[in-house]
């Protein structure tokens, strides 16, 4: 007479590992409060004991699923949506499928926190390996291989493809002293984002090298990266008693903001004012920007395929692969000359 295998609850698998159940179903959810250790000998117990309640069950015991994770603060924010071009493309090219994690919004709080759950959620259950963008955490527990595009922090301990923002802000400070201006504004990123960081100093050691003095006045600090904080910015610096006839803006949704903000003090761009943004989004062409291309889908689709060569094991070139920037002179800037200064 056959007999029926009794179906494996979460109870047996608590009761084998010595846990709790509640601790197997924060293992199972990816949640990061359970201890590295604990977490190995629950999915080792799962694996052993056959448990399949779950997606994420089947998912650990198979340990190979052709899908990855994408983890990404704002998917309808231009800069994410270049990003995506190029990861979409990648995998379009290749045997794996995606999935992706959103905030929905860059200013949520406690991002670090979302990311780690997310990863940790997708890599210890049902994806291969994890695609960052602009990630916050300096590390993650997690077992399957992730990579960062543009992390905030300068060196994670994971891998990554970043632009060369410090290069980039000279290139436009080179070009805009060439042109004449001399009292160039500058309106920052978010701090606590490396690039942001780097673009301001090569602002800065622009000047100083050019021998100018660095008037704390024309640099604007509140810029978070959106086009209503630029725009913001941007009437503070031409409100000064000696506007700059140049802002150079830290990406271009800010530099279109100070277009917006000139547009209403009458002021034409570039006759009486130049301006300069950074990434080259596809609206920079539209408003006619000059800015920085930092190549944003060609940085998705190599940290995709670097990913793909992680999880077949195969090894990386290098920890941090590096797109160069190059400037892009579009209608936005103008030759200062001393009839028409400005």
């Amino acid at each position: 007479m056959a007999t029926r295998k009794r179906v494996v609850t979460i109870q047996d698998v608590a009761k084998t590992a010595g846990v709790s159940v509640s601790t197997v179903s924060r293992v199972l959810n990816g949640k990061v409060d359970v201890a590295g250790d604990t977490q190995k000998k629950i999915l080792k117990v799962i694996n052993r004991l056959g448990y399949t309640s779950n997606l994420a069950a089947r998912s650990m015991r198979s340990r190979r699923n052709n899908l990855l994770g994408l983890v990404v603060p704002d998917i309808g924010f231009p800069y994410s949506q270049e990003v995506m071009k190029g990861i979409n493309q990648a995998i379009a090219e290749s045997s794996f499928d995606l999935l992706v994690y959103t905030t929905g919004d860059i200013h949520k709080t406690g991002t670090i926190l979302h990311e780690q759950h997310y990863v940790s959620l997708l890599n210890n259950s049902i994806t291969d390996g994890v695609i960052i963008v602009a990630s916050a955490a300096a590390e993650f527990i997690t077992d399957a291989p992730i990579i960062a595009v543009d992390p905030h922090i300068v060196n994670p301990n994971y891998p990554s493809v970043q632009g060369t923002n410090y290069h980039g802000a000279i290139e436009v400070m080179e070009y805009l002293l060439s042109l004449g201006h001399r009292r160039i504004g500058f309106i920052c990123g978010r701090p606590e984002i490396g690039s942001a960081e780097r673009r301001l100093k090569g602002y800065k050691d622009a000047l100083k090298k050019a021998g100018i003095e660095i008037d704390e006045q024309l640099i604007a600090h509140e810029g978070d990266f959106s086009t209503k904080t630029g725009r913001l910015c941007a009437l503070q610096l031409l409100e000064l008693d000696e506007p700059p006839t140049a802002i150079f803006a830290a990406n271009d949704q800010s530099a279109i903001g100070v277009l917006e903000a000139a547009d209403e003090m009458g002021l034409r761009v570039p006759d009486n004012l130049s301006v300069v943004g950074f990434d080259n989004i596809s609206e920079a062409k539209y408003f006619n920007l000059t800015t920085v291309d930092q190549f944003l889908s060609e940085m998705g689709y190599i940290a995709t395929q670097m990913l793909i060569k992680m999880v077949n094991k195969e090894a990386l070139d290098v920890h941090v692969h590096k797109v160069p920037t190059q400037l892009v002179k579009r209608g936005s800037c103008r030759a200062l000359s001393k009839s028409n200064p400005g």
